[in-house]
């Protein structure tokens, strides 16, 4: 290990895909004291470019760039999926180490039913949870501490008690207003909005009825997949903060 380096004020949320973290998000923006930024690894991969701050970035690190330029002058909080590998990121040891890295999780055989119902040709790794994982153990090497976890079934059954914990224990202050909002389209969400349409009907954290975990378990290509995650899953899930 080298020089610990200055911590940034940069609060990132990583999650497989459908694991509610865009909820968690809303909830971020709803808070009103940091920029909030929407998946910039995954569209940056994903488009090729994505918009950060007042910069374009066109790559992974034009993406870590620009999020350190924001926090120069405000801190920010942003969100990503893992349905994309960043090697970018897993090799910038300085930004794993200097920002606040947590995670998100769900059950992988209800965010797999969710996601193969919006993709219906879904492959395995784009399911998430090994390179979440991947990230964490990085992070976790990075920092030589546990990164915060936490299990979206606790922040649906338990919204005020799991976020007072995630707030407490990446120190920055609860806000009990933040946990509802008004529903509506958010213009960051319109380029990928099919996979937000479920939050964008929602007023706070709450359970949606897309695709069920029986629907994996019936699938051979499914429950191979799902069968593949589930040992990340479980040690993130080991990790997770109990409200």
């Amino acid at each position: 290990m080298g020089h610990t380096p200055e911590r940034i004020p940069v609060l990132a949320l990583w999650s497989a895909p459908r694991c509610r973290s865009t909820a968690f998000a809303r909830m971020m923006a709803e808070r009103d004291d940091r920029v909030v930024v929407h998946e910039p690894l995954s569209r940056v991969v994903d488009f090729g470019e994505v918009e950060v701050g007042d910069r374009i970035a066109h790559s992974e690190q034009d993406v870590l760039a620009a999020l350190r330029a924001i926090a120069a002058h405000k801190p920010v909080f942003f969100k990503d999926t893992t349905d994309f590998h960043y090697p970018a990121l897993l090799a910038d040891e300085e930004f794993l180490a200097a920002a606040t890295h947590t995670f998100i999780i769900r059950d992988p055989a209800e965010a797999i039913a969710s996601h193969h119902k919006l993709n219906p040709d879904l492959g395995r790794d784009e399911i998430g949870f090994a390179w979440l994982y991947e990230i964490f153990a990085a992070v976790q090497a990075a920092t030589g501490t546990t990164p915060v976890v936490i299990d979206s079934d606790d922040l649906l059954d338990r919204p005020v008690e799991t976020v007072r914990t995630y707030c407490e224990a990446v120190g920055i202050p609860f806000v009990p207003e933040a946990l509802s909002w008004q529903p509506g389209m958010r213009s960051e969400w319109q380029s990928t909005s099919k996979w937000h349409q479920s939050t964008s009907q929602t007023a706070g954290f709450a359970r949606s009825s897309d695709g069920t975990a029986e629907a994996v378990a019936a699938n051979p290509t499914l429950r191979a997949y799902r069968d593949y995650h589930m040992p990340y899953y479980e040690k993130l899930r080991a990790a997770a903060l109990r409200p």
